[in-house]
């Protein structure tokens, strides 16, 4: 598969639709389960802070969300990714292309998030079973019975929205051939879905500036992932690019 590292984690360089051909085919293998990510530039931020973090990606299909990582790919690399494939956008895209009718599982959200967002992609994708396993919101002995429900919900997929890195590290530290064949880490995507958060306009989005629009809306959260983490994230991809074993091309 065509890839290009980015804070040295492999990020897949491949169109939505061959991703979505993909995953529709490990639905279907007895290879073992797919566990899919994504990364953007606060992810990479929290790649070079977190070791286990790092460790967790490497065990999952990463796709590129952002203009974040075009940037990096267009410095290290001279082109950006054939296609942004942000989450939030994504996996519903994803959803809604599985023509076979299957049982996907959501853990995540505060209490109550995750069954609106159920509701929603009923409306989306009505040819899916869905079920509510959980809220984020638990401690170790509480993990114990997330995942005796998970067991017994017998689902295909599973979407977990715990934010990063906390997914990531639990659908690779957590989740096995018992739970599913797919896990995915979706980040904010059940409050979104849930009505909790705002979409930016479509002409915002278009222009890649959704990161303003999510600014303005939770400026004392997120002030710091953008206003001191962007720079941080460019700082740290020039380092990488004028480092003197980087491959270029």
């Amino acid at each position: 598969m065509p890839e290009r590292r980015i804070a040295g984690i492999a990020v897949a360089d491949i169109t939505g639709a061959d991703a979505i051909r993909r995953l529709g085919a490990a639905l279907t293998s007895d290879a073992g389960p797919t566990r899919l990510a994504f990364l953007n530039a606060h992810c990479v931020n929290l790649v070079r802070a977190k070791p286990d973090y790092r460790q967790a990606l490497a065990a999952c299909l990463v796709l590129p969300d952002g203009i974040g990582v075009d940037i990096a790919a267009r410095l290290l690399y001279g082109a950006r990714f054939r296609e942004n494939l942000n989450g939030t956008d994504f996996v519903p895209r994803l959803l809604s292309a599985l023509d076979r009718p299957l049982r996907v599982a959501l853990i995540g959200g505060a209490p109550g998030v995750a069954e609106r967002a159920a509701g929603r992609f009923g409306e989306i994708a009505p040819h899916h079973d869905y079920v509510t396993i959980s809220d984020g919101y638990f401690d170790a002995a509480g993990q114990a019975v997330v995942l005796t429900a998970l067991e017994h919900a017998d689902a295909d997929i599973v979407l977990v929205a715990m934010g990063v890195p906390a997914q990531e590290l639990f659908l690779v530290n957590a989740l096995n051939s018992r739970h599913g064949r797919l896990f995915v880490g979706v980040g904010a995507l059940f409050d979104f879905y849930a009505g909790n958060v705002s979409r930016a306009p479509a002409l915002v989005r278009r222009l890649r500036m959704e990161w303003v629009w999510r600014l303005g809306l939770e400026p004392a959260r997120l002030w710091r992932r953008y206003i001191l983490g962007n720079p941080a994230f460019l700082l740290g991809i020039l380092r990488d690019r004028f480092a003197p074993r980087h491959p270029i091309g």
